[in-house]
């Protein structure tokens, strides 16, 4: 199988894809509500007579856009990956979309747009009528950019899921559709077609990811973790990436990573009992006024630190990589990763440097608010 991006294309990763002028012209400042529809021969030709779901374009449209959300998290970790350029470096946020999967506010996005913000707290999505909602991270799949995320019903106008279609159907030439939030604008509307098929693309924890999806029609960064639809409206991948050729053409190609692969991920949710976050067990501590680190105030007995052999006295230097100077940082850290995830530490005892693995632990999150 030939990787995408180790031929003649060149990596432009907004996590998404890129419109047309016609959007850049509109002036997206404070999130205009517009519903624009670019729509493109392939699906454009689709009516109620010949679409295979008997629907049009602007029907599947009204359909499934209210389940379509807009994702904002604030990042706490500003990790490096290939999907940089998606991430504000001024405002320290990321943005993009998502999608409703089922009825009790399961949400279905890329984990670049969520990687670096709390998996309680850090991240919300919108709703039509400016319903805006707090998003706990259920589930995160680096490997393959997806994240579940979660959020309370309660009080949100009824929208109906998307409906999970098969991306092992796919066959170049197909019709698609996406719905996002590129720039910021409200829910539009793109068409295009399935252009190439069985490619592969990184992911940003440096894996491949198998049988892109490859189309070609007009979206962009707010696309990114948005559904790419088939002809009858079903969801067939989650809008990741953007190439483009190296030719000087500028021309781009909308990388989706196929919906399938989401079903390991949804899998994984508990739906059966509260939210758990990452717990690492460490308190107190104090950082060191002219030197870097945070000396450790206390450890819980039997928790994470413990465990990885921590004790009351030593000194983080480092976490993944990241300088800490205080325990809100180390906390921080900890709140953008997942139960069973680990974080790699730079410790200092005595004189001595080790470095220590720590397999973080769970506990209950609170529950966001509306």
């Amino acid at each position: 199988m030939r990787s995408l991006f180790g031929s003649h294309f060149l990596a432009a990763v907004l996590g998404g894809l890129v419109v047309g002028g016609s959007f850049i012209a509109l002036g997206v400042a404070d999130r205009p509500r517009t519903e624009t529809i670019v729509e493109e021969a392939p699906v454009a030709a689709q009516t109620a007579a010949n679409s295979p779901s008997g629907l049009t374009a602007d029907e599947i449209y009204q359909r499934d856009g209210p389940g379509v959300v807009f994702v904002r998290a604030k990042l706490i970790d500003q990790v490096q990956s290939p999907f940089d350029l998606l991430h504000d470096p001024e405002s320290n946020t990321s943005t993009g979309s998502g999608f409703l999967v089922d009825r009790r506010g399961d949400i279905l996005t890329n984990y670049h747009l969520v990687d670096g913000a709390a998996r309680s707290g850090g991240v919300t999505v919108e709703f039509e009528d400016d319903v805006v909602r707090a998003a706990n991270v259920v589930a995160v799949d680096q490997s393959d950019d997806l994240a579940v995320l979660h959020v309370d019903m309660s009080g949100v106008p009824p929208v109906l899921p998307l409906t999970l279609g098969d991306s092992t159907s796919v066959r170049v030439g197909d019709p698609t559709l996406t719905i996002g939030n590129p720039y910021g604008i409200d829910r539009t509307l793109t068409s295009g077609i399935v252009s190439a098929l069985q490619h592969e693309i990184v992911a940003s924890d440096g894996l491949d990811i198998d049988n892109v999806i490859q189309t070609e029609q007009p979206i962009d960064a707010g696309n990114s973790g948005g559904p790419l639809l088939n002809a009858e409206g079903r969801v067939i991948g989650i809008n990741s990436q953007v190439a483009t050729t190296g030719s000087g053409s500028g021309q781009q190609l909308s990388i989706a990573v196929p919906i399938d692969t989401a079903d390991e991920i949804l899998a994984r949710v508990d739906r059966s009992g509260p939210v758990r976050v990452a717990y690492i067990g460490l308190g107190g501590g104090a950082g060191r006024a002219g030197h870097p680190g945070v000396t450790i105030g206390s450890v819980a007995k039997g928790g994470p630190a413990a465990v990885a052999g921590l004790r009351p006295g030593d000194t983080i230097e480092r976490i993944d990589g990241l300088p800490v100077d205080s325990i809100n940082d180390v906390l921080e850290l900890v709140t953008t990763r997942s139960p069973g995830q680990t974080l790699s530490l730079e410790v200092r005892r005595g004189r001595r440097v080790r470095s220590l693995t720590v397999v973080l632990g769970s506990r209950t999150a609170p529950q966001p608010g509306p």
